[in-house]
């Protein structure tokens, strides 16, 4: 059958090699951003054997371009061209879909992709940044936050919903990143809105009495000014009610006291802790200087395992906390459903933890996706899994053309 018209399965050089690009999924790990993932790809991709026909044609396509374009290009560096198609925040791991070459034009179709979580939110407290890595802005009770209580809640986060995004998200405000505002103790000059999402599917997978695990506690505590514009910014958010409970009415040193007095200071943690200021600033640092913090921090993670280890009893959480799993669609944030649920069910909370296993057609599946520590083994192990991946994108990319090509 004839594909369209201007269509090439595969480009190659003048010497007749296959130049490999495309598409295909990383298996992100938790404690790096997305930008460190490519910058780390960019690191051993460049110098590889099997990128060497991309970097020859892109190298000969530079070289016909006219006076004026080598001139603007004179010092840019020659890398293999790679992009992602949606962030994974640094604490999430899971599917991270990344285009090289051609590919990066096709990853617009992934933001508008429905896209799979497994997340687990702990009750006890809310943070400026809806998850346990930020500093706490207040406590609240928890004990009336059960298995039943959340189940119920969960009903009115399924289906067509309106959504606030987290108040110091990245989101721009008149040019201002959100967490600027705050943590200058400012206000944001206008009000966030709550923008359209869907909930496809939405289930609890387990829920956790006090005690019985071990996800972490959010350790910092805001204080001083940027505490009082951030409960003014957390009180001004109405996207879910609170449950008609006594418990749930207490507010400030009433619901603090309550909380502290309940709960065991969780240990500390050994996660890399990365807010979304100083993701942004790691973005405009050299790939030099990139590609070896990323790698450091992924080393750093088996020397953890070698201090003494603290006992069951000490590593506990001594709060509630949930697994949910969900299917929605673009736009949506798992981290403002955790803020919200807690205020659904009269407390406050948090997300702990959160896995992305689908985004499209690409599931966490080690047949279907890189695994990032892959690329440390070298390129005799990530070679031919990135080939194998991106040889399966151009397939399909030709089944679509074809099925294009008959309907005409």
């Amino acid at each position: 059958m004839p594909f369209p018209p201007g269509f090439r399965l595969f480009r190659t050089t003048m010497s007749g090699e296959k130049i490999l690009e495309g598409v295909f999924a990383v298996h992100k790990p938790q404690g790096v951003t997305s930008a460190d993932v490519i910058r780390t790809l960019q690191k051993h991709f460049n110098p590889s054997k099997t990128f060497q026909p991309w970097l020859e044609e892109e190298r000969a396509r530079r070289e016909r371009e006219s006076k004026f374009q080598r001139k603007r290009r004179r010092h840019q560096r020659l890398d293999v061209k790679i992009g992602h198609g949606g962030t994974l925040d640094p604490l999430a791991t899971g599917v991270l879909i990344t285009g090289i070459g051609k590919g990066t034009k096709s990853l617009q179709d992934f933001l508008a992709c429905t896209k799979s979580y497994e997340t687990v939110v702990g009750f006890g407290a809310e943070t400026d940044t809806y998850d346990r890595l930020g500093k706490i802005v207040r406590r609240a009770p928890y004990e009336h936050a059960t298995r039943e209580a959340v189940e119920k809640a969960l009903a009115q986060f399924r289906g067509k919903i309106m959504q606030q995004p987290p108040i110091f998200s990245a989101l721009r405000v008149d040019g201002k990143k959100l967490y600027e505002y705050a943590r200058e103790g400012k206000m944001p000059p206008i009000e966030i809105k709550h923008r359209p999402v869907e909930v496809l599917e939405m289930e609890i997978v387990e829920w956790y009495e006090p005690g019985t695990h071990e996800f972490k506690f959010p350790e910092q505590e805001m204080t001083g000014d940027e505490k009082i514009v951030a409960e003014k910014l957390l009180d001004k958010d109405a996207s879910a009610p609170a449950a008609p409970s006594a418990e749930g009415e207490v507010a400030g040193q009433e619901a603090e006291a309550s909380s502290s007095t309940k709960r065991k200071s969780p240990p500390p943690s050994d996660e890399v802790k990365e807010d979304s200021a100083e993701a942004s600033k790691k973005q405009k640092v050299s790939e030099t200087e990139a590609a070896p913090a990323a790698s450091e921090s992924a080393a750093a993670e088996p020397a953890a395992t070698e201090t003494p280890a603290a006992s069951t009893e000490q590593t506990k959480t001594q709060t509630p906390a949930v697994k949910i799993k969900m299917t929605v669609t673009s736009g949506f944030y798992v981290r403002s459903l955790a803020h919200d649920l807690g205020k659904a069910v009269g407390s406050s909370a948090y997300m702990s933890e959160l896995i992305r296993s689908r985004q499209g057609d690409y599931e966490l599946d080690p047949e279907k996706v890189l695994e990032y520590k892959d690329l440390e083994a070298g390129e005799e192990v990530w070679g031919p899994k990135v080939a194998k991946f991106l040889g399966e994108w151009e397939e399909k990319r030709a089944n679509n053309a074809e099925a294009v090509a008959a309907q005409q």
